[in-house]
């Protein structure tokens, strides 16, 4: 792919912005059966039954559930009516990218306007129909009543004279006072089918006559498949087909079982190429030491507010600190896996992605076909985490499609875990240095924020002169406090592992940094650190160097105030959240996502003698605009939470021969059920446009429990995964 990262992420921005507005108008029947199809995301058949198109991916978010709910409540449909259909990019559907937290915030007045189309042609039709002004009549439930007569039309017998209606170009939008379904709590629509196993992730995919394959790969970038005995594998009942493709060697079979015993047999003998020695402790080094790596890189300075660099060197006290993170695996439940099917100058795909568009278009020049000619079905995801918006999964089935040469033959290529932690495309540490100058007062009069991270190798190939638009390190570029000398700067090294987009990108390293760097200028100041955030909060509305990018200081402030005063800061922690022996403490933190969705959550926890951790209660509170489904805000805060433990207390991809030495759940951990905390949840109620909360709930964890542990204990964490070793 020749797009860099920051074109990508443009690109998908733009067009997620674009989704619903641009697409052209499906053609209207005029007469017989054919439902009202007032635009390409509703359509309403005669019986009255609502099809409401969808055209983000479903990964367990919710968002299925919250675009459908958008779109029912000024279409004033019977929510019980209603259906989902998943949009596959075409002329009618574009920017269908699902990332960055943008799907309710980018769709929310488009889906609001088609919406309100939809319900003002049925209230023309009803009112033509009664030959009464349109004025006079309402919609509500799936039905236009005329409120003087009593009488009601369900809108399954309005199709056919709603569809002979002009579209309104500025449809009006209802009142948010009148909202009944936005803002409640409405169950997830697939949540039966998922949990009675009728729901269709990309491994429930099955087509007649379907085959499968597993394919033997070297795990290290840069290495091969050496040499294999294809014999035996064929020898295995149920192999057909050995076949070499550029990511190794396929073995195609009538099932999995026969796949992965065939590939077993081949006897894989690798040939990791020029990273085979490489390790955790050299990739840390090249971090620590830039100048001597010997990689490509490049230096962004992207922040300069005021003279930082005088400001450091008048100061009466200079405060210095280096934090670090780990490598991070997306450790989704479903491995990643693809079925395609070719026939002759087209090709059909079933995928689990976040990014149909980008699978389309790479399979699509693969093959040297038109992108019409290339379908792309999107099933349910068993998590993405990011990791979905890459597209290999789907060009390695494309592949052994074709290497099949067999027309019309679909197969499914499915990874392994242990293959899933192999070839994944690891959320990257970042070397994370601050420094702060305080004056006699304790002051903060100057604030340096530098970044080291590898480029994200997910989106194309490392370019030293991509000038990012300047808003990285994230968290460190867009820091929201008013100091009067910040800088910030971040170096983007090339790497030599696969590396790509993970839960919140780049936030959890540099807000972890930042917010527990912050917490130190608190502890030597002696001042709390509530106040001291709240006293960095100058009531104003600030502007990014971009300007685009607005902090809402005052919003940050509330949300602050707000898990303050529910978390009971400052009073003392009693009962189950100090166990006996053991050292309890409470912290702090908080975040402006993308100058967007404001939040900030305290943890409470305890230390035991021998440096273990238990987080017994993480409160949150935060503003995301208008809320849409309820429930879901609080599925998506208390998965973000569960993943930011897991980020803070567990994970860790450790580098050896040039591979990861994890390759399951059981080296690779993820927070259990026994060790979920009390999760309180404590939304903003808001008259603004909604926000984004998938991976909004993530960076403030770390922080917070690492401030907590300091409250507890005295000791400062200053890297994650938190070592009981660190702290006993």
């Amino acid at each position: 792919m020749s797009a860099t990262r920051r074109q990508f992420l443009k690109a998908g921005a733009a067009g997620s912005a674009a989704l619903l507005v641009e697409v052209p108008l499906f053609a209207r029947p005029e007469t017989g059966t054919a439902p009202f199809v007032p635009n390409p995301w509703i359509s309403i058949a005669r019986d009255g039954q609502v099809t409401l198109v969808v055209g983000h991916s479903e990964m367990g978010q919710g968002v299925r559930t919250s675009l459908a709910m958008i779109l029912a409540e000024e279409l004033e449909a019977d929510w019980k009516a209603v259906e989902i259909r998943q949009a596959s990019p075409g002329p009618d559907y574009k920017g269908l990218s699902t990332g960055g937290s943008d799907s309710v915030e980018d769709s929310w007045m488009p889906l609001r306007k088609a919406g309100a189309a939809a319900r003002a042609m049925l209230i023309e039709a009803a009112a033509r129909s009664w030959k009464v002004p349109a004025a006079e009549c309402s919609a509500r439930d799936g039905a236009v009543h005329h409120g003087a007569t009593g009488r009601k039309l369900n809108y399954g017998s309005l199709v056919s004279a709603a569809a002979a209606l002009p579209v309104p170009a500025e449809p009006a939008l209802k009142d948010r006072r009148d909202f009944r379904l936005v803002g409640t709590r409405v169950p997830r629509v697939d949540g039966p089918e998922i949990v009675s196993g009728k729901a269709v992730f990309g491994l429930d995919v099955r087509l007649p006559g379907m085959l499968f394959a597993a394919v033997a790969r070297c795990p290290v970038p840069g290495g091969k498949v050496a040499r294999y005995d294809a014999a035996k594998a064929k020898a295995v009942s149920d192999v057909l087909q050995v076949l070499e493709i550029p990511t190794g060697v396929a073995v195609v079979a009538r099932n999995t079982h026969a796949a992965f015993a065939g590939r077993e047999a081949l006897q894989p003998q690798l040939d990791a190429g020029a990273n085979a020695g490489l390790t955790t402790a050299e990739l840390d080094r090249r971090l620590d030491d830039v100048s001597a790596t010997g990689s490509r890189q490049a230096l962004h300075r992207t922040r300069t507010q005021g003279d930082a660099a005088a400001a450091l060197a008048s100061a009466s006290t200079r405060m210095h600190a280096v934090y670090r993170d780990a490598f991070q695996a997306h450790a989704s439940v479903e491995p990643q896996n693809c079925t395609a099917r070719i026939s002759g100058s087209r090709c059909e795909i079933w995928a689990p992605t976040q990014h149909p568009e980008r699978v389309r278009d790479e399979c699509a020049k693969l093959l040297g076909l038109a992108p019409e000619n290339v379908t792309v079905n999107v099933t349910l995801l068993g998590g993405g985490f990011g990791r979905r918006l890459g597209a290999d999964y789907a060009t390695e089935a494309v592949e052994i499609a074709r290497a099949m040469k067999k027309p019309g033959q679909a197969v499914q290529v499915v990874w392994s875990r242990d293959d899933d932690f192999l070839g994944d495309y690891f959320h990257p540490p970042e070397r994370v240095e601050l420094e702060a100058g305080l004056d006699a007062s304790g002051k903060i009069t100057a604030w340096r924020h530098s970044s080291r991270c590898w480029h994200l190798s997910m989106f194309g190939d490392f370019d030293p002169a991509d000038n990012p638009n300047d808003v990285s390190p994230w968290g460190g570029y867009d820091t929201p406090y008013a100091i009067e000398n910040l800088a910030a700067d971040y170096t983007e090294v090339e790497s030599a592992i696969r590396t790509g987009a993970w839960r919140a990108v780049y936030y959890p390293p540099n807000v972890f940094a930042r917010e527990s760097f912050l917490d130190e200028v608190a502890a030597r100041t002696g001042r709390d650190p509530l106040e001291l955030r709240l006293s960095l909060l100058d009531g104003q509305v600030f502007t990014l160097p971009n300007g685009r990018w607005k902090i809402d200081r005052p919003r940050l402030a509330a949300v602050l105030r707000l898990a303050g005063e529910k978390s009971g800061w400052g009073s003392k922690l009693t009962g189950s959240a100090a166990p006996a022996g053991r050292r309890a403490g409470r912290g702090i933190a908080c975040n402006v996502y993308h100058a967007r969705t404001v939040l900030a959550q305290v943890a409470e926890v305890s230390v035991g003698a021998s440096g273990d951790v238990r987080v017994h209660r993480i409160l949150t509170a935060l503003d995301c605009g208008q809320i849409v489904n309820r429930s879901g805000i609080e599925g998506q805060v208390e998965s973000g939470i569960a993943f930011g433990l897991t980020y803070a207390l567990k994970g860790e991809i450790t580098i050896t021969g040039g591979r990861a030495a994890e390759t399951n759940y059981r080296d690779y951990p993820i927070l259990s059920l026994p060790e979920m905390p009390s999760v309180e949840t404590h939304v903003v109620d808001s008259d603004r446009a909604p926000t984004g909360l998938g991976e909004q709930p993530v960076p403030c964890i770390a922080p917070a429990v690492a401030n907590a542990i300091f409250a507890a204990t005295g000791k400062r964490v200053r890297r994650v995964p938190i070592r009981p070793s660190d702290l006993a």
